[in-house]
């Protein structure tokens, strides 16, 4: 080879190493931030409001957003995830649509006509139902009351749904007549399968009595983002480079811990052969020089078999990233790219991590992790929007309450055997949508929950639809109810990147459990700042399952980030003397 050539070979070998360098060092981030639901995206804006934006966000879906989703119908937005902004003072969400004029200031609320009809479609006189809700909502404020104070409930009543149903029986014994009482039993059932659309879960039984008062309700009640409730990611996704989201990534694996990831891309190699999974061992202590030596034996590069199939070459490039890293965090994902970090921020939904929290994390996340997603709970509440040429209902009625017969066993009318039976939920499963509200003239929503909306997710949009049409023939009683000429249900247990809905307090589980999830990992005892942290709904103590949750705990673990590591001096000037004023302005982080 002539000497032109051989430098013109050089030159390209070298370009072609600089290239390879510069597409490593793009996949090198100061953090990642698994999810671009309100989570994600807040602790994005976070850090670039002070800053940083060496980060790249991770998204499995096509779009941003997560679980809050919009869609058009009609001629109006319509939510499939979240619907309200709950509540004004203190709400991020709230003050973040007044900064952007997404809420208009005067909100001149709609009249709201509530009937209640029972399954012969007779309408039940509105005192009664007043009546009814009023005592709810007082056994409903008296299970929140344990939460703060001392005193017990009555013995074996642990759930919500044991002590509403306690106070119901007693509240009915006063009642004489025989089908007074039964009329208002059916209202509470009718109000407690609303509440397990409220709390996110299958059945009141489900949620724990003492822990229900740990949900913080901000003032204001629930407001509507009239250009729907997606119009608030514009200004969150507006402050970012939008190279730095990147969409359809999932996220296969999060190697946390350096010394563990070897051995573990080494096991999933043998693993993949004879597709085992070997557990991982957590002690990060002395390991025996096997553990190298069969990391360097994995094949890599030219020296890969002829016959290595792309997910075994993916592995193996994965392997070998891995081994030379030096990064705290490696990131996997599903199209083979790896990614590496200093600090990983993990927003993915309490159902995604039930579901995969095992494969998810190398090595397996600490048991008391572990342990506490297991106990909370994460339900699934879908909707059902029907919606019509012409306007039906009369003008002044906003919602019709469904009153179903059979309710005697608990909220959702069947035994537990019953329910696991699914000829049962075949039989049944519409029993457990527990109204019609309007939305508009022409567009009518239904609320469903638990295993029945589990079961709703298998059917398709027609069948609803023909089911919703008989129902409300049957409870309007008139035959002529129009059929929607379009049917839109959510699938939120189905989705793959949320597994359901939001999170509740099981029986069992406490605010603790939260405080778990949210508890940061580091790589070593030795860092000041951890590798993974976790936000998201289901990690706010107080604000679980809702948006302004997520959005608080993403900021949370993105400041955890930018704090320094050495503490600040804090300069205070106090023109008193009084030592109490003194105490006050000292600054505790």
């Amino acid at each position: 080879m002539s000497e032109d050539g051989a430098a013109a070979t050089s030159n390209k070998t070298a370009e072609t190493m600089s290239k390879d360098q510069q597409q490593q060092d793009k996949r090198k981030h100061k953090v990642i931030i698994v999810g671009a639901g309100m989570a994600g995206l807040s602790s994005a804006n976070h850090l670039t409001k002070n800053g940083c934006t060496d980060f790249l966000i991770l998204e499995g879906r096509n779009r941003v957003g997560g679980r809050i989703v919009s869609i058009d119908m009609g001629s109006q937005k319509i939510e499939l995830g979240a619907n309200w902004i709950h509540g004004v003072l203190g709400n991020p969400m709230f003050e973040l649509a007044m900064q952007h004029g997404l809420i208009s200031i005067i909100n001149i609320p709609k009249p709201h006509k509530v009937v209640a009809a029972t399954e012969d479609g007779k309408q039940v006189p509105f005192q009664i139902l007043q009546e009814i809700y009023e005592a709810y909502v007082c056994f409903l404020r008296r299970c929140e009351e344990y939460f703060l104070c001392q005193y017990l409930p009555p013995p074996d009543i642990h759930s919500v749904g044991e002590h509403i149903n306690l106070e119901v029986e007693l509240y009915l014994n006063s009642v004489d007549c025989q089908k007074e009482k039964h009329l208002r039993k059916l209202i509470f059932d009718c109000l407690l399968k609303r509440e397990t659309c409220i709390t996110g879960c299958h059945s009141m039984d489900e949620i724990d009595l003492l822990e229900l008062g740990s949900y913080t309700e901000l003032q204001g009640g629930n407001i509507v983002l009239p250009s729907g409730y997606s119009s608030i990611l514009k200004p969150l996704c507006d402050n970012l480079p939008k190279e730095n989201i990147v969409l359809s990534c999932p996220v296969r694996r999060i190697h946390w811990k350096r010394k563990a990831a070897l051995r573990a891309s080494a096991s999933a190699m043998t693993a993949s052969a004879s597709g085992t999974i070997l557990e991982e061992d957590e002690d990060d202590g002395n390991e025996s020089d096997d553990s190298d030596r069969t990391v360097t034996e994995v094949p890599i590069g030219d020296d890969a078999p002829q016959g290595m199939a792309g997910d075994e070459q993916k592995l193996s490039e994965a392997a070998r990233i891995i081994k030379s890293s030096t990064a705290n965090v490696v990131v996997e994902c599903e199209n083979g790219t790896v990614y590496e970090a200093d600090h990983v921020i993990c927003t993915l939904p309490l159902g995604v991590l039930k579901e995969q929290s095992e494969m998810l994390f190398v090595p397996a996340l600490p048991q008391y992790k572990i342990e506490s997603i297991d106990s909370l709970l994460f339900g699934t509440v879908d909707k059902i929007f029907l919606e019509y040429d012409r306007p039906f209902l009369n003008a002044t009625i906003s919602e019709i309450m469904l009153l179903w017969e059979g309710q005697e066993d608990n909220e959702s009318g069947a035994s537990e055997e019953q329910e696991q039976d699914g000829q049962w939920l075949k039989d049944n499963w519409y029993k457990k949508i527990y109204s019609f509200s309007k939305v508009s003239d022409t567009l009518l929503l239904g609320w469903i929950s638990g295993r029945e909306a589990e079961y709703m997710e298998t059917l398709s949009h027609e069948i609803v639809a023909e089911r919703c049409t008989d129902i409300l023939r049957q409870f309007l009683k008139d035959p002529f109810v129009p059929k929607p000429k379009r049917c839109v249900c959510t699938s939120w247990r189905k989705q793959q990147f949320s597994r359901g809905s939001y999170t509740a307090i099981a029986v069992g589980a406490s605010q603790d459990d939260i405080d778990n999830i949210a508890q940061p990992l580091y790589s070593s005892p030795h860092q000041s700042k951890p590798s993974v942290l976790f936000a998201g709904e289901h990690t706010h103590a107080n604000f679980y399952s809702t948006v302004h949750g997520a959005y608080l705990s993403g900021r949370t673990a993105a400041q955890i980030l930018l704090t320094p590591d050495s503490p600040q001096e804090i300069v205070m000037e106090s023109d008193s003397s009084d030592l109490s004023s003194w105490i006050q302005g000292i600054a505790l982080d």
